[in-house]
């Protein structure tokens, strides 16, 4: 029994560092993408971990392949970080951090959803409520957006971000799946191999922007985003993810818009309206909602 709580534990312990740290990337992206191409950017965090992970694939151990495993491998990699990345990067340059973080309240419940037709996960009647919710509060969030220096279009960044979202489920579905027989830190060196490989091409596009000159801050962002989000976070949270179920694992995203709305009004001065402040609320109090009434939620199922 000892063992089973120190191991939930050490579960919990991963998940929450992990969202720290990507609810973190949101700010860190921003000042990113004032010095570089998105598309700069997102290569070379891939590029970063993927040479740091050269330096310990020997030591990567655990891995049971089976045969087929590769289209999942294939699969999980291109959704998270390929096109999740792709939209993600669009949207931060059409809204603010704040406000995508908020979209981020969404995922733990659309992929409860998901994770209820795929993996038999149960789906109970709190959580179809509080995923409602969630959705009208979003809509809300991005209607009452403003244009402002920082966000230009928000309601086209907030759709970005939530087609980010739907690529960060398919990516969870494909890591639980996975995670049985293979290593949590071997999974996220596979996705930064493949992230690297997806997006190689595209810093060679037309619409890319090469960088001209050497940018000490902007280069620091970008080692920060391959070491501390790329590495540490996705192996933290894939560990995590390989300990308890998808459900309770993508709670932990609960806290990305909380902990990104402060981060974005301490380093970017970002601010809401009241009545997103509002639509906030309800997203948040959808989600937690969810999180409640187990008893009542299994019988009502």
């Amino acid at each position: 029994m000892l063992r089973k709580i120190s191991g939930k534990t050490q579960a919990f312990l991963a998940l929450g560092i992990a969202v720290l740290l990507w609810s973190s990337s949101f700010i860190v992206l921003k000042f990113a993408f004032q010095r570089f191409d998105p598309m700069v950017v997102i290569f070379g965090r891939m590029l970063i971990a993927s040479l740091c992970f050269l330096l310990v694939f020997k030591k990567l151990k655990n891995i049971n392949y089976q045969a087929g495993d590769w289209k999942l491998l294939i699969f999980m990699g291109v959704c998270e970080p390929g096109f999740y990345f792709v939209f993600e990067a669009m949207a931060l340059t059409y809204t603010d951090a704040s406000q995508a973080g908020m979209i981020c309240a969404l995922l733990p419940l659309m992929a409860a959803v998901v994770a209820r037709f795929t993996l038999g996960e149960k789906l109970t009647r709190r959580m179809t409520i509080s995923f409602g919710l969630a959705i009208i509060g979003a809509v809300i969030l991005s209607a009452a957006a403003e244009s402002t220096e920082t966000a230009s279009n928000p309601i086209l960044g907030n759709f970005l971000e939530f087609m980010a979202m739907i690529c960060a489920v398919g990516y969870m579905i494909s890591l639980k799946k996975l995670t049985p027989r293979y290593n949590p830190w071997f999974l996220t060196m596979v996705q930064a191999f493949i992230g690297a490989i997806f997006y190689f091409p595209l810093i060679f596009l037309p619409s890319t922007t090469l960088p001209t000159s050497f940018d000490l801050f902007g280069i620091s962002t970008i080692f920060y985003l391959g070491i501390m989000v790329t590495i540490l976070a996705y192996g933290l949270y894939n560990y995590g993810m390989s300990k308890i179920p998808v459900g309770q694992a993508s709670s932990f995203i609960n806290l990305i818009p909380v902990i990104t709305l402060i981060l974005g009004m301490l380093f970017l001065n970002e601010r809401l309206n009241w009545i997103q402040y509002a639509a906030s609320a309800l997203v948040i109090v959808g989600v937690f909602v969810s999180q409640g009434g187990k008893k009542t939620d299994e019988n009502a199922s």
